[in-house]
């Protein structure tokens, strides 16, 4: 009797396990395309690589990644959009900086930041440089420092505009410095590198690719990299925190989140294999000529981190003076 039991049981197991691998043969993840959102119009980083990474993943998971690009109001239409789709993996929001930046600049979200998403990973992380124009005297972060106490409010930096990250760099170096510079907005980031070439702007925090060659061939001075650690690109110029500002980093970084409430195991497959991709030679080249480094962590890793820049954004958005919208 007992073996007859215990070979029934067996045979029950066995169709259970038959019945589980008929049925996710049979709907497999994913059966359809991806749509991953783009907070930023076509041809910017963000849409250069969501679709560096889509098209890996295509190949992948064996179904199309659609970048669909939904700019607008510092990226909260695209994350609306994903925060309110239905959370069965279809849906994927590749954000920047700029989704940690919003929480601070907008006073009622229809979203939360982290709460209404599940992180997946980061996908990739860019320094800023501070660029000073030749005719400023400071060569160090720690002379520049000293000539901003000296002379408040005297020294301007440009940036992108109000509220971008390159804006939001001053205003922490303001913050975490004790010094008091002024900032000057502009439209388009190139009449900015021109200005200050030519002297009629002081400082700016520009992107690594876009002054490179200005600061090889020393046409304006690299005072400090933003990151935690020098750059392999420019190994003799310091980060601002070793520069005499300690804590301080900014990056400019990019990561996927899926609507919060999506299965753990869709979850865990979209991590695996954008992980995968991210680590491919030709996908981490792809990267590297953007200007940004390869970087990924896991979902609690990257949850962690998204909770950390909404509230050093909060905070210096809240020091600057700016009035959420």
């Amino acid at each position: 009797m007992k073996s007859l039991i215990w070979g029934v049981t067996v045979i029950l197991l066995l169709a259970r396990l038959h019945v589980g691998a008929s049925l996710a043969a049979e709907f497999p993840y994913p059966t359809k395309p991806i749509r991953m959102l783009v907070g930023f119009g076509p041809g910017g980083a963000a849409d250069i690589l969501g679709r560096i990474l889509g098209q890996k993943l295509t190949e992948t998971l064996g179904q199309q990644v659609v970048v669909d690009n939904r700019p607008g109001a510092t990226t909260t239409i695209a994350a609306e959009t994903a925060a309110n789709a239905t959370p069965n993996g279809y849906t994927l929001l590749l954000i920047t900086s700029a989704h940690a930046v919003s929480a601070g600049i907008y006073k009622k979200l229809s979203y939360d930041p982290v709460k209404s998403f599940s992180p997946i990973t980061l996908i990739a992380s860019a320094s800023l440089v501070l660029v000073a124009t030749q005719s400023l005297p400071a060569k160090s972060i720690a002379e520049l420092i000293a000539a901003a106490k000296a002379s408040p409010g005297k020294i301007t930096f440009g940036s992108s505009g109000t509220g971008s990250i390159t804006y939001l760099a001053g205003e922490l170096l303001k913050d975490r410095a004790g010094i008091d510079i002024l900032h000057v907005p502009y439209k388009a980031m190139s009449q900015l590198q021109v200005d200050i070439m030519g002297g009629n702007i002081q400082l700016a925090f520009t992107s690594i690719p876009a002054s490179i060659g200005q600061i090889k061939t020393g046409r304006v001075r690299a005072l400090g990299v933003t990151s935690a650690k020098r750059l392999p690109s420019l190994p003799d110029v310091s980060t601002i925190a070793e520069g005499g500002v300690p804590g301080y980093e900014v990056l400019n970084w990019y990561g996927v989140l899926a609507p919060a409430g999506v299965p753990r195991d869709i979850a865990g497959k979209l991590h695996a294999q954008i992980v995968k991709s991210i680590k491919t030679p030709e996908v981490a080249e792809a990267i590297t000529r953007q200007g940004a480094d390869p970087e990924v962590n896991t979902p609690e890793e990257f949850r962690a981190y998204l909770v950390s820049e909404v509230a050093k954004w909060r905070q210096v958005i809240k020091a600057a003076g700016m009035q959420p919208e």
